[in-house]
């Protein structure tokens, strides 16, 4: 395994970060300070001051929860902007290479264009595993990346735990394991194994199980040297304050996110259950998120029938190995029953 430092762009090891007025000054915590540091509005109503650049606070109730240390963690507006930010920070536009297993989240491919880095695709298996000899045969020393799914958007499985940890040991660049969907999961976290490999990034998101898209906070977690080179390119002011005191709010209703999982394990069975009577499904997919891929007689027919009595599902049959298949977000139980009400009907 390379280094990390071997890893980055050469301009961004010689960067010299912005440094912003709530970087050089920490302490706000201080009663009666006066700040006249940062060029703000003086008049208080709540989100006058610039927020938190590094948002402590947040970072240390996820180190609890998670079990990590706060310098382990970087937020994102969004996974999104974390993904971007390895891409600019490890691949050299016109040069560098990722690889990407499709079918899988379609971001890592536009950002990969938007950064001028060549997407090297290599097909998932069949039964949508990683092939292990097609992808370090496809790797050359211009491979930064490898971005994989785990459990994978649009199938819904989870890959082996032997089959990413060859490929951790055996890939030369960064392994970044996308977990947005681990909370639905039967699988640990790959967090359990941050500091084995220090060649491992994980993302995770508030988006699906915390119920919290809207705020659109993303999360990475990696070793201290990765996350000290994020940290130095990202905007100084990525996370705004209300996405803060929303996420803290949000992280600290253990109960009520745990019972929210609960209940959408509970539907996704009774689901996967129901779609079991519907003739033109040929195949329901297992499932380790909080989504049901199904392959069915006509994918897009079915769709637009759908649409038509107003349910909107999403239609995968333009993905590599997902022909006419439809993939269906688990929903409440009267959202449920309406989905299996009109699927007899069509």
């Amino acid at each position: 395994m390379k280094s990390i430092l071997d890893l980055v762009r050469g301009n961004i090891k010689s960067l010299k970060p912005y440094s912003s007025a709530r970087d050089e000054y920490k302490d706000i915590a201080i009663n009666d300070m006066i700040f006249l540091d940062a060029n703000e509005n003086p008049f208080e109503n709540g989100v006058n001051r610039y927020p938190d650049p590094q948002q402590l606070t947040v970072k240390k109730v996820l180190a609890t929860i998670k079990n990590v240390n706060k310098k382990n963690i970087l937020l994102g507006n969004g996974s999104d902007e974390i993904l971007d930010l390895l891409f600019r920070a490890f691949c050299e536009p016109n040069k560098d290479n990722i690889i990407t297993l499709p079918p899988t989240y379609g971001m890592y491919s536009v950002l990969a264009s938007l950064n001028a880095i060549e997407d090297r695709k290599v097909l998932l298996s069949t039964d949508f595993q990683p092939q292990i000899q097609q992808i370090l045969a496809t790797v050359d020393d211009n491979s930064k990346i490898l971005f994989v799914c785990s459990p994978n958007n649009p199938s819904g499985n989870s890959f082996s735990e032997e089959v990413i940890e060859t490929l951790l040991k055996k890939f030369q660049g960064l392994v970044v394991i996308d977990e947005a969907y681990i909370d639905f999961s039967k699988q640990e976290s790959w967090l359990k194994k941050l500091n084995e490999y220090p060649n491992l990034v994980i993302t995770q998101t508030l988006s699906k199980a915390y119920g919290m898209a809207g705020i659109r906070l993303g999360i990475c977690y990696a070793s201290e040297e990765i996350i000290q080179i994020l940290n130095n390119i990202k905007p100084p002011y990525n996370i705004n304050e209300l996405t803060q005191q929303k996420a803290l709010e949000r992280l600290q209703d253990k109960e009520g996110v745990a019972q929210e999982i609960e209940t959408i394990l509970f539907e996704r069975n009774q689901l996967a259950i129901a779609l079991r009577s519907i003739s033109f499904i040929e195949k329901i997919y297992e499932s380790d998120a909080n989504f049901i891929l199904i392959k069915v007689d006509d994918a897009n027919k079915r769709y637009n029938e759908l649409i038509e009595k107003g349910i909107v599902i999403r239609n995968r049959t333009s993905q590599p190995l997902c022909e006419n298949t439809l993939r269906l977000t688990v929903g409440t139980r009267k959202e449920n029953e309406k989905l299996i009400k009109v699927l007899k009907e069509i």
